[in-house]
């Protein structure tokens, strides 16, 4: 057998068995492809994230970490690596800081924005951010936490501290506008006290007035009374 009949058997071309059995065997592996139906069929459940009525400012890819104080010493601890939002609630005009792990979204973060919150750069870095908050609900009961993010570059670190500066802004704003509508309904409750208390002393003042009135009539009445008893009772005069 030369060289090129070898290359020819064991390309299959020899007798064309070779090439057949195993183009049979190729085309029942794909072409049979089985399906089977279901014991319990289980229908779709849309679970709700809570973020349906909030409008998203900014999402970023981030880390996120947490100052564990009770451990000595006190550490840094990952809460996780995802998508770090802003949400803003378009009518009470509030803004969570919303966070999520990767595969699992578990809430890694979860707090409002206020307007005392300041980012401060950690451990002078351009791509990290270090603030805290007095209630964080990532583990569902409210706790203070002192928490750092770290961004993938420069830009994205910035991006963030803008939308934050802006997120602080939007909700001092909303906080200014509650405190004059307290203050415009304290003086309008006590413009309508001074009016009712008017009213009451002019009520009281009438009822007074009345009152004297009457006692001063029958006081007449009981005088002129007593001069005709005077005069009934008085001597005849002498003829």
């Amino acid at each position: 057998m030369t060289e090129g009949d070898t290359a020819t058997v064991s390309n299959g071309t020899g007798d064309g068995s070779g090439e057949g059995n195993n183009a049979n065997l190729n085309n029942s592996s794909t072409e049979h492809d089985p399906h089977f139906e279901p014991i319990i069929s289980l229908p779709e459940v849309a679970v709700p994230t809570m973020e349906e009525e909030e409008e998203e400012m900014i999402k970023l890819r981030a880390r996120l970490y947490r100052f564990d104080s009770t451990e000595t010493p006190s550490e840094w601890k990952d809460r996780g690596t995802g998508d770090v939002k802003l949400l803003r609630h378009p009518s009470k005009n509030t803004v969570r800081v919303v966070m999520r792990r990767d595969k699992t979204l578990k809430i890694c973060a979860n707090h409002f924005v206020m307007p005392y919150m300041e980012l401060s750069p950690h451990c002078s870095s351009e791509k990290a951010w270090v603030w805290s908050t007095k209630a964080d609900f990532a583990d569902e009961t409210p706790k203070p936490e002192l928490l750092a993010i770290r961004f993938g570059s420069a830009e994205n670190a910035q991006r963030w501290k803008e939308k934050f500066d802006e997120a602080k802004a939007l909700v001092a704003k909303q906080v200014l506008a509650l405190v004059g509508n307290e203050e415009d309904n304290s003086d309008s409750d006590s413009s309508d006290g001074e009016n009712d208390l008017n009213k009451t002393i002019d009520g009281d003042e009438s009822v007074e007035a009345a009152s004297e009135k009457q006692a001063t009539a029958e006081v007449t009445e009981q005088l002129e009374k007593l001069n005709v008893t005077d005069k009934e009772n008085a001597e005849p005069s002498k003829e």
